[in-house]
């Protein structure tokens, strides 16, 4: 009997092979080094941040092309600078809005890698994004510049880089983020509570909140303000970084005592407590938080000792 054909004796199909695969990834390297140099062309600037904008999560080398390719965070930048004349008096069109939204996209990019995100800092680039976030405007267009610009210095802390909390802490973020708390959406509203909240994870910043009671008062002002509003408007993940604000404040010990008579009532009552039933962390959060606080009032201090193993204290 006659072998069979080797056409019918091969496996199921399973897509190009490896030779057509590395001709598709090499075309989409090409395209997206082309795009980064379309950046520089002001013609061709805007077709560029939409595309490099979706691209930007596949495209792994992006963030270097982007850093190093002559001229490319000059352009980003220009995006940036040219929209301050649309922010008062309020003149922002949703064009221009989504345009800049995409730049400060690629921002970042830049601001998530390993290799860019410390130049990215040392270049004071994140100044660039302040005026976004110190607008007082709650439209569409206006709440896109905040969230997005938000969504870079997001990017920045949760690597928890000593340097770039330290350079956060410098600029003033934090009043910018408790203003975006005041303006912005509920999404604001949590990235800039993370944001806070990593910031005050490190011993720095926790410093720095505490170091007066203008400041301790401005950041537990708007805290407890945000527990008020969730009471009618709940969302799990605000609450729980509103909870490890509370609680990273109980480790120092003015703000602990501070908090006896300042944490919102919600937070006592159990109010909450179907809302965060399914969230371990964040039940755990919140009675230490408590337990911490009740220990002020006693006399006493420290993590609660079954608590403080299950959170790693």
């Amino acid at each position: 009997m006659a072998n069979p054909s080797p056409y019918f004796s091969a496996g199921p199909y399973s897509g190009p092979a490896p030779a057509a695969k590395d001709q598709d990834a090499a075309k989409e390297d090409q395209d997206v080094a082309q795009l980064v140099l379309d950046l520089c062309v002001p013609e061709l600037r805007e077709k560029a941040l939409f595309f490099l904008s979706k691209k930007r999560e596949k495209c792994e080398d992006l963030a270097l092309l982007l850093w190093h390719s002559y001229g490319t965070m000059a352009a980003l930048l220009q995006e940036i600078v040219s929209t301050y004349r649309s922010l008062s008096p309020p003149k922002l069109s949703s064009d221009q809005s989504t345009r800049v939204c995409n730049a400060l996209a690629l921002l970042q990019c830049v601001a998530s890698h390993p290799d860019t995100r410390i130049p990215f800092v040392n270049a004071l680039v994140p100044l660039y994004l302040y005026p976004f976030l110190n607008t007082t405007y709650k439209t569409r267009e206006y709440e896109f510049l905040r969230l997005t610009s938000l969504g870079v210095i997001g990017a920045l802390v949760k690597f928890d880089d000593r340097e770039v909390v330290a350079f956060l802490l410098t600029s003033e973020i934090i009043p910018l983020c408790l203003r975006a708390i005041d303006m912005g959406s509920e999404l604001s509203k949590t990235v800039a509570t993370f944001i806070i909240q990593k910031i005050m994870l490190d011993d720095a910043g926790l410093v720095y909140v505490c170091a007066s009671l203008e400041r301790f008062c401005a950041v537990a002002s708007v805290l407890g303000q945000m527990v008020e509003e969730l009471v009618e408007q709940p969302s799990p993940r605000l609450l729980k970084h509103i909870i490890r604000c509370y609680l990273r404040l109980t480790d120092d010990r003015r703000a602990c005592n501070a908090l006896r008579s300042s944490l919102p009532t919600a937070l006592r009552d159990g109010t909450f407590n179907d809302l965060i039933e399914v969230d371990l962390t964040a039940r755990l959060w919140l009675h230490q938080l408590l337990h911490n606080i009740m220990m002020m009032s006693n006399g006493g201090g420290g993590p609660h000792p079954v608590l403080g193993r299950a959170m790693g204290m």
